[in-house]
């Protein structure tokens, strides 16, 4: 009930959930400021900290944590993981660190540059030569290179917070924290520096201090602080104090309990969402939330290889150095075929940065076990990355493997960083491949891949079912084993996700083969329907489609389906209806003998 605007109560209330998001936030910043990845601004800091006035260090600081608080709420996609497109705002802060550099070299202008600083300021009187304006000015440019080490943890508690509109709230939160600890870093710094300066070295430390920022605007420029951040994440991953605490059991569990959902993947890996332009630093620090799951497996029992040179084969091992990930796949799976626009999109957007897939074909049925069907499916679906026949699933019992689809990411030392089965976790996996390029030294940050012509099955559908009596479910009147007349159709008292022969059909454990007026007929609910099938000796034979008793329309017909009937040819899915939504309808199927049908799938 919507309280009465007759009466109104004075003051803010905060909710406990807030006030635990902003807790996180505040010692997750803190963490930060202490973490490795502050190292490469730090002597640009303490450098601008320590001369001028005394005021100074509060403008470095403020400065610094206002262009880091604005940039992780306002530039930033902080709901889709914060992140942030490196190179312009790199330059901004190399610029400035240059010109400040050169401004404490040079004798007097310094004090030249905070003059007409503060003249051009309408924030308060005229300069006292406190540097506090100069200050801003330099902290401001570092909080740009300073942004990318915002952590996973702010990422999700702004995540959480965005939907109540407290995202603000959390991300200064998260600056202040940082803030506390910087700020008291440069005091020490600054304490350093007056007794050097109380012992006549005055002017001399003032020209080594420019020379530390020209020394670190020349670092962030040929990005020595990202190899930096990369050696950290690669030999030291556990001395970032803020992610000891996203990793805690008490944040996590909070996280959880907050989130109301796990990011953990099939087999224990995760990471963040990155943004589309997340910067090289924010994808380092993915990184290292992805867990070590041990060696890969090498490729073993396969068969022929496909678009490799000469069809020669490609052992692992040949690609240590590159980001490898590998599909698990069959070409008639119809949950293997919506990946593969995410597929082609990612060698096309990262196989020169890097990345290399490979597709294990692990063939389902026994047609799928031919080379010339294999071929022709890679060329039908425009596949150009490596693909190996896994006809007796040697590699995929090396892998352990239990799906279709299913991705098994590896790092350029060989390892196993990440596994995820099934359709989705698309921007997952994307974000683990750009981090683990990252982590092997190529410049991703802002890169993103372009996938095409993606399909999005239903949420609710009719479960997948088989012809054979194998794998079976949901028929009314069988399969039965051996050749069996089955009658005449009995679609009209079929109830939802329910299957009936009609006709005469010989079925085996996997196909079932029309012999005299075989048909099927399905109640489902699906937007789109799919049915495996082969003709005996490769002869074109048609299908009749009707849909709720009528020749299927051109608007419902999948792409298949031409003038009520498909034409079956090759051995592989063929696709009978496209819906514009999820609907309930009734599918009846007409076959010619000798066509052989192995397995439904609606989506």
């Amino acid at each position: 009930m919507r309280p009465s605007g007759a009466s109104r109560a004075v003051g803010v209330i905060v909710s406990p959930r807030v006030l635990l998001l902003i807790f996180f936030a505040v010692l997750a910043g803190a963490g930060t400021a202490l973490s490795p990845c502050v190292l490469p601004v730090l002597p640009a800091l303490l450098s601008a900290g320590g001369v001028g006035g005394r005021r100074r260090p509060i403008g470095v600081v403020v400065g610094l944590t206002v262009t880091f608080t604005i940039t992780i709420v306002g530039v930033a996609n902080v709901v889709g993981g914060v992140g942030l497109g490196s190179d312009p705002l790199r330059e901004v802060a190399v610029a400035v660190l240059l010109a400040a550099g050169v401004a404490l070299i040079v004798p007097g202008l310094a004090d030249r540059l905070e003059a007409r600083l503060s003249r051009l300021a309408a924030l308060g009187p005229s300069s006292r030569g406190d540097g506090f304006r100069s200050g801003l000015l330099v902290g401001g440019a570092l909080g740009f290179v300073y942004t990318p080490c915002a952590g996973p943890i702010l990422a999700a508690v702004i995540s959480v917070s965005a939907a109540s509109g407290s995202a603000v709230a959390v991300a200064i939160a998260y600056a202040l924290g940082s803030a506390i600890v910087l700020f008291a870093l440069t005091l020490g710094g600054r304490s350093l520096f007056d007794r050097v300066r109380a012992a006549g070295r005055g002017p001399t430390l003032q020209r080594v201090l420019g020379v530390v920022m020209l020394a670190t605007a020349a670092a962030i420029l040929f990005g020595a602080d990202v190899s930096f951040d990369q050696y950290i994440a690669e030999h030291i991953p556990e001395v970032n104090l803020a992610s000891s605490l996203e990793k805690s059991h008490v944040v996590e569990s909070r996280l959880h309990e907050l989130t109301g959902h796990s990011a953990k993947f099939a087999t224990g890996a995760k990471t963040a969402v990155a943004s589309r332009d997340a910067s090289q630093q924010t994808l380092l620090m993915d990184a290292q939330e992805l867990k070590d799951l041990g060696p890969a497996p090498e490729f073993t029992g396969t068969q022929r290889w496909f678009n490799t040179p000469s069809d020669r084969p490609l052992p692992l091992a040949s690609l240590r150095g590159r980001v490898v990930l590998v599909d698990f796949w069959t070409y008639t799976c119809i949950n293997c075929i919506r990946t593969l626009p995410y597929l082609k999109a990612w060698d096309t957007a990262y196989r020169r940065a890097g990345l290399t897939i490979v597709g294990v074909h692990t063939p389902e049925f026994a047609f799928e076990h031919d080379a010339g069907n294999v071929e022709n499916a890679i060329a039908r679906f425009g596949l150009r990355y490596p693909v190996v026949q896994d006809n007796n699933m040697g590699t995929w019992n090396a892998y352990g493997n239990q799906y279709w689809p299913a991705d098994y990411l590896i790092d350029a030392k060989g390892h196993v960083r990440y596994a995820s089965a099934g359709e989705g976790d698309y921007s997952h996996t994307e974000t683990a491949i750009r981090a683990l390029l990252a982590l092997a030294g190529a410049h991703v940050g802002g890169a993103t891949s372009h996938p095409k012509d993606v399909v999005t099955p239903t949420e609710v559908a009719t479960p997948e079912t088989y012809l054979g009596t194998a794998r079976a479910q949901g028929w009314r009147n069988g399969p039965l084993p051996g050749v069996h007349d089955y009658g005449a159709s009995a679609a009209s008292g079929l109830g939802l996700s329910e299957f009936a022969y009609t006709g005469t059909w010989s079925i085996s454990s996997q196909p079932a083969t029309a012999l005299a007026d075989a048909g099927v007929d399905v109640e489902f609910e699906a937007k789109n329907v799919y049915l495996v099938l082969s003709s005996q000796g490769g002869r074109p034979r048609q299908v009749q489609v009707l849909l709720d008793g009528k020749p299927i329309s051109p608007a419902d017909a999948g792409a298949d389906v031409h003038g009520g009937a498909l034409t079956v040819k090759g051995q592989r899915l063929y696709w009978l209806v496209s819906l514009p939504a999820d609907q309930r309808h009734r599918l009846s199927l007409r076959f010619d003998p000798g066509i052989s049908g192995y397995a439904f799938t609606f989506g």
